[in-house]
C-alpha cells in the first residue's frame, strides 16, 4: 500500500510531496504553471509526465483513508461504529482468502455483534452469509442452521428497510422538482408515505426506518411551512431517545439540532436562535458539509436579526474553514450571493471589492434551475447594483426581468411576499427614483408584506436579508441618491 511522507523535507521529498505542496499553498496554478514548476518547461511530454503524477498521488492519498482518525465525537455518530464493521468485514475476508479460517469465526462472531448493536444490517446479513460459508465448509450443520435462522430474520428486515430507504429517496427526488410537481407531491404521496413508513416503523422498530419517517415528517412540515410543527418533531425524536427507543449508536442529535435552530429562523425567533447557534455549532466537525450547512442558518439568522457584525464574523469563518475547497458548486455559490448581499449592507466586512461585487452580480443567470429558491434574491441583487450604479438603463431591464418572472412563477399565494417586494421594487422606477414618493406610495404594499406570512419550503423563494429591510435599504439608496444629484 503506498503511502505519502508528508513529513519529508529538503532531498527526503517526493516529487508527490512537492505537487501536493503547490495544490494545498496555490490554489490557482494552472496546468501549464505546474508542468514548468515541476519539470521546468510546459510541453506534451511534462503533461503527460503531470498527469502520471496526479494520478500517483491521488492513488497515494486514496490509501491514507484507511488510517482516518474516526472516533471523534464531532463526526456523525454512527460513522465510528459502522467504520468497526467495515473493518471487521475487510479482515474476515482477508483471513479467508489468505487461508486464515481458524480466525475467520472470532472475527465474525465480533462483526455479526457489533453490526446488530448498531442496527447495520447490510453488515449483519453479510457477516452471517460468510459465517454460512465457514460452516459448511467445516461441515458444523448446528452453527448452519443457525446462519440459517439469523439470516430469515434479517432479510425480512433488511427489506423493510430498503422499502423505506426506497421511499424515501424516491420522494426526495420528486420534491426538488418543479413546483408543480412538488405540490402534487405534497398533496398525494408524502401523506401516503408518512403513513406506510409509520406502519413499517411499529413492524420492525429498525432505525433506519426510523431515520426515514424523521426526515419525512420533517420535510412535510417545513415543505406545509408549518415550522412550529417542526420544533414539535424534533421535540418527539428527542423525547424518544430519552426513552430508550432509539439506538444510541444511531441517533445523531446533531440532525434535531440543526432542524432546531432552522425552525427559530422560520418562526422568526431571531435572537433565541443565535443563543443556540454557536454551542450548537461546537457539535459538528468542521471538514464535514454538515457544518457549513448549519453555519448557512447561523449567517441567515444573524442578517434576518440585523446582526450584521456577526453575520460578518460567521462569512469570515466560512472562508477561512481549509475545508472550503470542499464545497459542491451549489454550496459554495449560495456563500457567494450570501457574501454580495452583506456588501449591499457591509460592504467593507463582506471581503469583496466593488469591482468583484460587479463581477459577481452580473455572472449570475437571471433565472436558472439550478438556482431554485435563490432565483428573487438574485433579481433583487442584480436591481440593488443597477440602482447604486445609477444605471437607469440597466434598471429598466430588470424591471422586465422582474415582470417576466413574476409572470411565469410566483402567481400563487404562496408567493406573495416576493410578488409585493418585486412591485415595490417597480415602483422605484415608475416614480422616477423619487424617495419620498415612493415611501408615500409603498407604504400599503410594505403593510401587505408585513402581514403576509412566509410561505412553506416547497414555495419559498430564500429571504437573505428580509424584504422590509431590503425595502427600508432602497429608500436610503434612493435618498443617498438624490443628495448626490443635487
Amino acid at each position: 500500500m503506498p503511502l505519502l511522507e508528508f513529513g519529508a523535507k529538503g532531498d527526503n521529498a517526493t516529487r508527490e510531496t512537492e505537487f501536493l505542496q503547490m495544490l494545498v499553498t496555490e490554489t490557482n496554478l494552472t496546468k501549464s504553471q505546474l508542468a514548468r514548476r515541476l519539470y521546468g518547461e510546459n510541453s506534451e511530454t511534462t503533461q503527460a509526465a503531470l498527469r502520471k503524477l496526479k494520478q500517483r498521488l491521488q492513488d497515494k492519498l486514496m490509501s491514507h483513508l484507511f488510517f482516518l482518525d474516526n472516533t471523534d465525537s464531532r463526526h456523525p455518530v454512527h460513522r465510528r461504529y459502522e467504520q468497526q464493521c467495515l473493518d471487521l468485514h475487510h479482515q474476515a475476508t482477508v483471513l479467508w482468502r489468505e487461508g486464515g479460517q481458524g480466525l475467520v469465526p472470532q472475527v465474525l462472531r465480533k462483526l455479526v455483534r457489533l453490526a446488530e448493536e448498531g442496527e447495520f444490517t447490510s453488515m449483519a446479513l453479510s457477516g452471517w452469509q460468510m459465517m454460512r460459508s465457514y460452516s459448511v465448509e467445516i461441515n458444523d450443520t448446528t452453527l448452519f442452521r443457525q446462519c440459517q435462522t439469523e439470516l430469515e430474520r434479517l432479510v425480512s428486515l433488511r427489506a423493510a428497510e430498503e422499502e423505506a430507504e426506497d421511499l424515501f429517496w424516491s420522494t426526495k427526488s420528486a420534491l426538488g422538482g418543479v413546483i408543480t410537481v412538488r405540490t402534487e407531491v405534497l398533496n398525494t404521496k408524502l401523506p401516503q408515505v408518512v403513513a406506510r413508513l409509520t406502519e413499517l416503523w411499529d413492524q420492525t422498530r429498525s432505525y433506519t426506518v426510523y431515520n426515514a419517517l424523521l426526515k419525512m415528517r420533517l420535510f412535510s412540515a417545513e415543505m406545509a411551512g408549518d415550522f412550529e410543527k417542526v420544533a414539535g418533531i424534533t421535540g418527539e425524536a428527542e423525547a424518544l431517545f430519552a426513552q430508550g427507543q432509539l439506538n444510541p449508536k444511531r441517533f445523531d442529535s446533531r440532525f434535531t439540532k440543526f432542524y432546531h435552530t432552522y425552525a427559530l429562523l422560520r418562526t422568526g425567533r431571531l435572537r433565541e436562535g443565535l443563543a443556540v447557534c454557536e454551542p450548537y455549532l461546537a457539535a459538528f466537525h468542521i471538514s464535514s458539509t454538515n457544518w457549513f450547512s448549519y453555519l448557512e442558518n447561523y449567517l441567515l439568522l444573524a442578517m434576518h436579526a440585523g446582526e450584521y457584525d456577526k453575520a460578518a464574523d460567521v462569512l469570515r469563518r466560512q472562508q477561512q474553514n481549509p475545508n472550503v475547497g470542499k464545497l459542491v458548486v451549489s454550496a459554495a455559490q449560495r456563500w457567494d450571493l450570501y457574501r454580495a448581499y452583506l456588501f449591499l449592507v457591509r460592504p467593507k466586512e463582506a471581503g469583496l471589492r466593488p469591482l468583484h461585487f460587479a463581477q459577481l452580480v452580473q455572472r449570475v443567470p437571471d433565472h436558472a434551475k439550478n438556482k431554485q429558491g435563490y432565483n428573487v434574491a438574485i433579481l433583487i441583487l442584480q436591481f440593488f447594483h443597477f440602482l447604486r450604479e445609477n444605471n437607469e438603463e440597466a434598471l429598466q431591464g430588470r424591471l422586465e426581468s422582474l415582470r417576466k418572472y413574476e409572470g411565469m412563477h410566483l402567481r400563487t399565494e404562496n408567493a406573495t411576499r416576493s410578488r409585493l417586494m418585486f412591485r415595490l421594487l417597480q415602483l422605484v422606477v415608475k416614480l422616477n427614483f423619487d424617495p419620498q414618493a415612493c415611501a408615500k406610495k409603498g407604504a400599503g404594499l410594505i403593510e401587505k408584506l408585513r402581514a403576509s406570512p412566509a410561505p412553506g419550503e416547497a414555495y419559498a423563494e430564500v429571504e437573505i436579508i428580509p424584504y422590509e429591510a431590503l425595502w427600508t435599504l432602497t429608500l436610503q439608496v434612493l435618498e443617498q441618491r438624490r443628495q448626490e444629484v443635487r
